[in-house]
């Protein structure tokens, strides 16, 4: 089970700092597919995902196999040769197979749909965060220069302070002296 699929069936409020990243899916929780969520749908839709499995494959090939076994050598008589009871029964499989596969294939295209939809969403918050970002470093630099303008001023003045504090001391030190 995906954390998006936990999310949907979590009944309590939507945990965001569990799951920040799924924030752009939370919309999507009420989307229903085209075929409903309810027990049937879901039970068909497991079902059809189950013919593509190999447990299915290799199970069906086994019956197939001790069907065909146990007709031929003539353990049972209830399918002879030409199997027409097995074709039977694969033609009633193909045609719940084929409307429960085409049921999956719907679901999981409505399923990807609003995926798709809430990664472009959580792709655009993305730029636009780093866009923000971008505006913020060129706003920080600015005020940098700034603040470094004012420095390069402040200590210049202090500077020029600084050294005509001094001249005054040599000036009132040779007065003082002078004085004496």
């Amino acid at each position: 089970m995906t954390p998006f699929d936990q999310a949907k069936d979590d009944k309590s409020p939507p945990n965001h700092a569990r799951w920040p990243h799924l924030r752009f899916h939370l919309p999507y929780n009420q989307v229903t597919s085209t075929f409903g969520d309810d027990w049937f749908s879901l039970k068909a839709e497991a079902f059809a995902r189950f013919f593509g499995t190999p447990k299915f494959l290799v199970g069906q090939t086994l019956v197939v196999a001790l069907w065909v076994i146990a007709n031929v050598t003539g353990l049972t008589k209830f399918d002879v040769y030409p199997f027409i009871l097995l074709n039977l029964a694969f033609s009633l499989q193909s045609a719940y197979a084929a409307p429960l596969i085409l049921l999956a294939q719907t679901r999981q295209a409505d399923r990807d749909k609003a995926l798709a939809d809430a990664d472009a969403r959580h792709r655009e918050d993305i730029a636009k965060s780093a866009e923000e970002r971008q505006l913020q470093m060129a706003e920080h630099t600015a005020q940098m220069a700034t603040l470094l303008k004012q420095n390069t001023e402040l200590t210049e003045i202090t500077r020029q302070l600084s050294a005509r504090i001094e001249a005054l001391t040599i000036e009132m030190h040779a007065k003082v002296l002078a004085g004496n």
